[in-house]
């Protein structure tokens, strides 16, 4: 598996120059994970594919949906593409190379790990920021036009917001000064990760039903389907920083009133 690896590596980095690789590279990576991550739970939600495990009751229209991509490509070239372009010289003098050898499997885990924590940290309190009254009014409300989500609003944000919550992705690469390979690792499951808690589903083998600390859909889904002043949930992976500050109490008792009814049922 290793060999496989540095091969493949060494086929970019003969091809690709380190600018085109952490630039074009990154964002085409992403571009390809974000999309064919998020576009099947539109599919699922237009056919009514697997709704048992949808969490609400309503779907959003044909046009709303189109509203939603059109707008994501337009941000993703706009903003992304130009944001990871002039933050390169910044990674670059922190330390990011893509240059030979490879970072072992421990070092990679265990940034990624450290990538996670901070992340995590970092957007519970600008989250917070975000619902303040005048942040959430100017910038943040975009992001809840859509009050049932679905995996590409994961994105769908204000420039603002994705410049704001941008850097909390990034702050724990730009500290640590990567191997471009764990950045791109890094970015791949922090996609995946939020075009889940996103996608409007919980299914049987969502992460959250077997990590006690992951927050997913279920958590984030309530977030988004109750009044700014009042929602909470505004963790990005884990649920501690909202168990912690106490953000997470509406949500815990609705959690709660919904099993003893389960049970009252049974």
């Amino acid at each position: 598996m290793a060999s496989l690896v540095e091969s493949g590596w060494q086929c970019l980095v003969t091809h690709f120059s380190d600018f085109q690789l952490a630039c074009i590279g990154s964002f085409l990576l992403h571009e390809s994970v974000f999309f064919l991550s998020g576009l099947p739970f539109i599919c699922l939600e237009r056919q009514g594919f697997l709704s048992k495990y949808k969490i609400q009751a309503k779907n959003n229209t044909t046009a709303a949906q189109e509203k939603c991509v059109t707008r994501l490509l337009l941000y993703h070239f706009c903003v992304n593409l130009p944001l990871m372009m002039a933050s390169y010289p910044v990674f670059r003098a922190m330390g990011m190379r893509s240059s030979f050898p490879l970072p072992s499997w421990k070092e990679v885990s265990a940034q990624i790990l450290f990538y996670f924590i901070i992340e995590d940290f970092v957007f519970y309190w600008g989250h917070r920021i975000l619902h303040t009254k005048w942040l959430y009014k100017t910038v943040h409300s975009v992001h809840h036009e859509y009050a049932t989500p679905f995996g590409l609003t994961s994105e769908y944000a204000h420039p603002a917001e994705i410049l704001f919550l941008g850097f909390a992705t990034i702050v724990g690469p730009a500290l640590t000064g990567p191997h471009l390979i764990t950045l791109w690792l890094w970015m791949v499951l922090r996609v995946l990760e939020t075009v889940e808690a996103h996608c409007g589903y919980h299914f049987p083998w969502s992460l959250s039903n077997f990590l006690p600390l992951y927050g997913g859909a279920d958590f984030h889904d309530y977030h988004h389907r109750l009044l700014y002043t009042k929602s909470g949930n505004y963790s990005s992976t884990f649920v501690y920083m909202d168990w912690i500050f106490g953000t997470d109490k509406g949500y815990r008792r609705l959690k709660s009133l919904k099993e003893n009814s389960d049970l009252k049922q049974t």
